[in-house]
């Protein structure tokens, strides 16, 4: 166990917050810090062909060690972590045996996390959490995945009787600004299927993922001194705001789950003369998503056609940008790969929770390129913010996944999808 908390502790202290504004890949040039340290590990545990190239995508391989012919499988995460909460100076801590109560994560700014408000912790009495200290992330989303899919690759390394086929590992800057796949050379990675290991609850198992778009609305006004600005002014936040009201009510993210699609706004910056709006439209099914991105033109048709003779000029200026689909569409037809996870899962005693993911992973955009690319737990809870935590056992399971699909999927049978 030891093993494990060191290498996650290794990664998670090296800040690699990526930045949606910039426009350089990686987005941040302290990602290198840890991309560099992983060519290096990974180098020493013993795989070969390691590469990293000059947009900081890394790639290795475990030659097989069958002599039958078998499937390529691949195993991906990414190293970034969330511009929503800073990555600066990780301080982790390690609660043993949780007892089931409240953690003060930060006793000087009262920041607890409790089983009362998130239930899950309750499933993991007993077990050693990995928390924050309250005051950044941790970055299990995806240093995680990347600490599970590193030991597991040391593990076959160290044990050679454990049969595999050839097995590729890449590992992605700039995932969580949705860049994460843009950049990825599948042709180079060479494999047949991939999993990315991004999920997080244990047993979570997903092929599932939302169609997504962002959305930039521009609002336009005019300022006039209030006190003379009757029939005159036009408040560009107001306007904003009325486009908010014209959204479907109940339809955010804090107001749906499972299948519900969502309009979530995540910035709002503005003065009397323009205001920004910027918001990302989901949905799993993909008429009701494109339907969700008809709605944002009709309002602001609505609007610009109210203003046209006082302004003169469209008053609200939309721009719409896809930026991932429903990788479902491309996984069903090989569904076989999700099989194979599902009894990895069970033969090591995990129950598969088979779920659509209420986002995206590198996954989605793989399956898109070429590269069909479930998503397996990884094991962390409450993500992109202070009250993060990772069970070690959850990491410890998804290493023995990874170990058995690579086991699976060396049979003759395997070999023959």
């Amino acid at each position: 166990m030891q093993h494990i908390i060191d290498r996650f502790i290794s990664y998670v202290t090296i800040d690699t917050e990526s930045d949606h504004k910039s426009e350089s890949t990686p987005s941040t040039a302290k990602q290198w810090n840890l991309a560099n340290k992983l060519v290096e590990e990974l180098k020493t545990i013993g795989l070969q062909d390691v590469t990293i190239d000059e947009k900081a995508y890394i790639m290795a391989t475990l030659p097989s060690n069958v002599t039958h012919e078998v499937p390529v499988i691949g195993f991906i995460s990414h190293f970034d972590t969330s511009p929503d909460f800073t990555g600066a100076n990780v301080k982790p801590q390690i609660v043993s045996n949780y007892d089931g109560k409240d953690i003060v994560l930060n006793a000087d700014k009262n920041i607890v996390l409790s089983p009362s408000y998130f239930k899950d912790l309750l499933l993991y009495k007993g077990q050693t959490l990995i928390t924050t200290d309250g005051t950044t992330l941790l970055g299990a989303d995806d240093k995680a995945g990347i600490t599970e899919i590193v030991t597991a690759m040391e593990f076959l390394v160290n044990n050679p009787e454990i049969k595999h086929g050839k097995i590729r590992i890449g590992f992605t800057p700039d995932e969580e600004i949705g860049r994460g796949a843009h950049h990825f050379d599948v042709e180079k990675f060479g494999a047949d299927w991939a999993y990315t290991m991004d999920g997080s609850q244990i047993g979570e198992l997903e092929y599932e993922n939302f169609n997504a778009a962002g959305a930039k609305i521009t609002f336009k006004g005019k300022s006039v001194h209030p006190g003379y600005a009757k029939g005159k002014m036009i408040n560009s936040m107001l306007i904003a705001n009325a486009f908010i009201n014209e959204l479907p009510a109940g339809e955010t993210p804090e107001e749906t789950k499972g299948y519900e699609g969502f309009f979530h706004v995540h910035h709002l910056n503005g003065s009397i003369e323009e205001t920004v709006l910027e918001l990302i439209i989901r949905d799993h099914n993909k008429k009701k998503f494109e339907k969700r991105k008809e709605l944002i033109e009709k309002i602001a048709r609505k609007i610009n056609k109210k203003f046209a003779k006082k302004f003169g000029e469209d008053i609200v200026i939309t721009e719409i940008k896809d930026q991932y689909y429903n990788m479902k569409e491309k996984v069903l037809p090989v569904k076989h790969i999700v099989d194979i996870a599902e009894k990895a899962m069970k033969e090591i005693g995990i129950k598969p929770l088979i779920k659509p993911i209420r986002g995206g992973t590198d996954g989605s955009q793989l399956s898109y390129k070429g590269l069909p690319c479930p998503n397996i737990f990884a094991g962390g809870h409450n993500f992109h913010g202070k009250y993060e935590y990772v069970p070690v056992e959850s990491m410890q399971k998804a290493v023995e996944v990874i170990v058995k699909i690579a086991e699976l999927t060396a049979t003759e049978d395997s070999s023959k999808k």
